[in-house]
């Protein structure tokens, strides 16, 4: 399998060769040259493995270029009941009774209690083994609007030849988010609190990507999901979630999907691509809703960092979608010509560009299958209660904006999958708000926010990171 750039000016590479790099050179994102096309009597075969032979079987067809036996072993060590505990199968499905006909994909039972494990835990193994057969070192340089930064950190933590270094908004994730990556000690670990908003942390993560001098120089890489290898691995759990959800080949789910950087339906889509029987893959966003904006009217409309609401769905306080393009790479035929047309120029002089008049944007609903909707404060609110009261299940915050808008898109004899994103635990203040009660957590985490934090706060400037990462790759030494 050969992988090329949506903005078309790099030559094809292998999975090992982008593995490391995030970005191409030419600043576009990686995909594969084709999507592996998956019958009916290959589905019929991977109903019934377990997640991490469903993993080894859909991960196979994408990293060819690594041996058998070692990505089989790697995958292995991954998904293992010691790794993501909880219910005896990984990504279980969990039915909401006060919601016939919906249910919930269990993908948080992870170290850092998010989704983002699933991916980043299997990342974690795949950069450690690719270094040590370079003999080489890796800087990475990420930016969180919450989840992602302790997931990619607690996957990385202790891994020989990787340092992080993670960007997120000061001040503007939850308490426990912010505990779980700021208090962290190990040595790898290089938290920068960024005086603005995600958009900003991730606009300046490109920037630095971008400089392919500095990025060669100091061995830059990224965890975010603009890294292939992290979008492919979630391909994983939309296969786990219809072979629970359905008896035979015949029948179709759709998934509703909570979105930021729309990443993890990203991977919805591929699998939709590759044949999985995907009805509609609804995309949920909060009061930053320019996704839901384009899906329903095809402007596509970033807003400014001043216009970005910080709201009780935190992870999902993002305007600018980093995945996004490679979805108009694909409606659009994967004209790379087009795509730099759209978000080299036409984004970056007019701040927006418009497709609801091109033939091409007639095809999301129809040939992909997208539908969207967005949810308030006072939504999550009612939707976390009702779901309390329906089905004895505490939610978190995104979760309830995707089960919001699941709502309004469930179908007739078709199952509803809301990927579960968070545990409740990680968001206490609005399930107080909702409920009166506290959320429970594990024990191992009573004391999160109680702990010695060790971070830097920095300025929205490129040069103040780069200097920074310089120091750190130089010296080694930590920020206390």
């Amino acid at each position: 399998m050969r992988y090329l750039s949506t903005r078309g000016e790099s030559a094809t590479r292998g999975f090992s060769d982008i593995l490391l790099e995030g970005l191409a050179p030419d600043g576009g994102l990686y995909l594969p040259e084709r999507y592996p096309q998956i019958d009916a009597a290959t589905l019929a075969q991977w109903r019934g493995l377990s997640y991490a032979d469903l993993a080894h079987a859909i991960l196979s067809r994408f990293i060819t270029d690594i041996p058998a036996d070692d990505l089989r072993g790697l995958i292995a060590k991954t998904y293992t009941a010691e790794v993501f505990g909880g219910d005896a199968r990984i990504a279980p499905l969990k039915p909401l009774k006060g919601d016939p006909g919906m249910a919930l994909l269990g993908l948080s039972e992870g170290p850092t209690l998010a989704f983002k494990d699933m991916a980043m835990q299997l990342l974690g193994n795949l950069f450690e083994y690719a270094l040590a057969r370079q003999h080489a070192e890796l800087n990475i340089l990420g930016a969180t609007s919450g989840d992602t930064g302790s997931a990619a950190e607690y996957a990385m933590r202790g891994k020989r030849g990787i340092r992080v270094f993670m960007l997120s908004p000061f001040g503007k994730m939850s308490a426990f988010q912010t505990a779980q990556m700021y208090s962290l000690a190990d040595a790898n670990i290089h938290n920068i609190a960024v005086q603005g908003v995600f958009d900003d942390a991730q606009d300046m993560v490109k920037a630095v990507s971008n400089d392919l001098d500095f990025k060669r120089r100091w061995r830059i890489g990224t965890v975010n999901s603009i890294n292939w290898a992290r979008l492919a691995a979630q391909i994983v759990y939309y296969f786990a979630g219809y072979f629970q959800a359905t008896r035979s080949n015949g029948e179709q789910v759709s998934f509703t999907v909570p979105s930021g950087n729309f990443g993890n339906i990203c991977a919805g889509h591929v699998a939709r691509m590759m044949g999985l029987p995907i009805r509609k893959l609804v995309l949920a966003t909060n009061e930053n809703n320019v996704l839901d904006e384009f899906f329903r009217t095809g402007l596509y409309r970033p807003r400014k960092s001043a216009e970005t609401h910080h709201t009780s769905s935190p992870s999902m306080d993002i305007s600018k979608a980093s995945n996004f393009e490679r979805f108009v790479f694909d409606l659009l035929g994967r004209d790379a010509r087009r795509l730099n047309a759209l978000f080299s120029t036409e984004l970056q002089q007019k701040g927006l560009f418009d497709l609801s008049a091109d033939p091409a944007f007639s095809k999301v609903g129809t040939e992909y299958g997208f539908a969207s909707g967005s949810s308030t404060h006072a939504d999550r609110l009612a939707t976390i209660r009702s779901v309390w009261q329906g089905s004895a299940m505490l939610i978190d915050t995104h979760t309830a904006d995707g089960v919001k808008v699941a709502r309004a898109h469930q179908e007739p004899g078709i199952p509803m999958l809301v990927l579960e994103t968070a545990l409740a635990a990680k968001f206490p203040e609005t399930i107080q708000e909702a409920l009166g009660v506290a959320p429970p957590r594990p024990a191992c985490l009573e004391d999160l926010e109680r702990r010695p934090q060790r971070f830097a706060v920095m300025p929205t400037e490129v040069e103040a990171v780069k200097s920074y990462i310089a120091m750190h790759c130089t010296t080694g030494a930590t920020v206390v």
